[in-house]
């Protein structure tokens, strides 16, 4: 939570205020050119930090709940050994503290991969780095084309910095339909200089006027910019488990060779006291699953320890899990995607709702956002079938995925949702509507084509 997630939400709120009310000018409201205090900035990140760390202090006091801080590393089936820390930082205190316990839970989490070949150099960082905000770049390259990196190239952006991405695959933002990231990258196109797409990063030199950066094509065919130098360089390819930073093997927890522990739906490890959550039980590292999966494994060692057979019983069998990138627009995922639906040879029927119709979008100013959802069309479905996915991209996607994934934990189908009724006017009402495209009712849109 103080690493990446919370941080970054707060200075990409910062970005979208300031993006918005750049826009106000042409509506006949110009604020004039924000002066930003980057110390102040970067001190308002750390309250937010130290509020919610402190909230979380409290609440574990309230429930009884001893907190040791630092370097843990198991020692053996029921110990825990802990090199302490203290400060703001991780520096280490040099004492050491052994933990015994019946039961354990490991949630050791994950870190971004280091490219071997990159300097060490403050000029080169990962998310938490470029989270210290030390200053705002002329230039940034940013390698990966996945969220965090196009989160984190936001709020550079908007900061004043020109953003450079750089990633392998073919596309930006993987993972989510190809139509809701072209939306996105129309809106962000003017933050880029370039976006080299089936492009890897090669080789990295520290030189006094910046991190030179070398190109070569992923494909062939693939043209590449000659050697770039950039202010700041964040390392964005992915993040890899800290399995093996733990000791696991001294409790005789199975580690994969990627750092992996592989677990079942109560997240039992294969030994049967230790349990294990979040990004180390693998994909998707996303720090909502994570606290389901604490939440299911918390519940079977009290139900185990209590004798109470229900909590004992718990197990992790969500449906689906939501993707959410907060840019801007934001883009937001879940369950099925059409791409998905097209390779794999499922028919789906789709309801796209273009917010160029919706009044509240329009009333915003951002009416370049739309909303889909996917349902069943199989033939044994009989023109019913239930949603198996949805996305959208426009500002407060993020807000409003979990409507859908709610549909689809429960086995809603277009009437479920297009007849609830949603407040208008919002944006919350496109999923209506989207779904009564769907069906073939809606009335916000002109008749569909015959």
């Amino acid at each position: 939570m103080g690493c990446v997630c919370i941080p970054s939400k707060a200075l990409l709120h910062v970005a979208s205020v300031i993006d918005e009310v750049s826009h106000m000018a042409a509506l006949g409201v110009d604020f004039g050119a924000p002066k930003v205090n980057i110390d102040m900035l970067r001190g308002h990140k750390e309250k937010v930090i130290s509020k919610l760390t402190g909230g979380l202090g409290a609440m574990a006091k309230m429930r009884k709940v001893t907190i040791v801080r630092g370097y843990g590393a198991f020692v053996g089936a029921n110990h825990v050994e802990v090199e302490e820390t203290s400060g703001t930082g991780q520096d280490k205190t040099g004492s050491k503290k052994v933990v015994a316990f019946k039961k354990c839970i490991i949630a050791a989490g994950s870190q971004a991969v280091r490219l071997p070949f990159m300097p060490n150099d403050p000029r080169v960082v990962d998310s938490t780095g470029a989270l210290a905000l030390k200053e705002v770049p002329k230039r940034m390259l940013i390698l990966g084309g996945g969220i965090i990196g196009l989160e984190m190239g936001t709020v550079y952006s908007t900061l004043g910095a020109r953003l450079d991405v750089v990633e392998m695959l073919d596309g930006l933002m993987q993972g989510a339909d190809r139509d809701l990231v072209k939306i996105w990258q129309k809106m962000n196109a003017p933050r880029f200089d370039n976006i080299m797409l089936k492009t890897k990063t090669v080789a990295a030199e520290a030189t006094p006027e910046g991190i030179k950066v070398t190109f070569a094509p992923a494909e062939e065919g693939v043209k590449v910019p000659e050697p770039q130098v950039y202010d700041l360089v964040l390392q964005a390819v992915g993040r890899t488990p800290n399995g093996k930073k733990i000791a696991a093997d001294k409790a005789g927890v199975a580690v994969t060779d990627r750092g992996f522990i592989n677990v079942d739906i109560q997240m039992r490890s294969n030994v049967p006291h230790i349990f294990a959550i979040g990004d180390i039980v693998g994909q998707p590292m996303l720090a909502h699953k994570a606290v389901h999966e604490a939440h299911v494994a918390a519940e079977v060692i009290a139900g185990e320890l209590q004798g109470n057979k229900e909590l004992a019983s718990a197990a992790f069998n969500a449906r689906v899990i939501p993707s959410v990138a907060y840019t801007d627009p934001e883009v937001a995922w879940v369950g099925l995607t059409e791409d998905q639906a097209k390779a794999q040879g499922i028919k789906v029927k789709k309801g796209l709702f273009p917010w160029n119709a919706s009044g509240r979008a329009i009333a915003n100013g951002r009416d370049e956002g739309v909303t889909k959802l996917l349902f069943d069309d199989s033939p044994e479905a009989h023109g019913h079938g239930k949603i198996l996915g949805g996305g959208m991209v426009g500002t407060h996607a993020g807000d409003m995925i979990g409507e859908v994934a709610l549909a689809i934990e429960m086995g809603a189908d277009a009437i479920d949702i297009g007849k609830t009724i949603h407040p208008h006017p919002t944006l919350g009402e496109s999923i209506g509507m989207a779904a009564e495209i769907a069906h073939g009712s809606c009335t916000d849109v002109p008749p569909a084509r015959k």
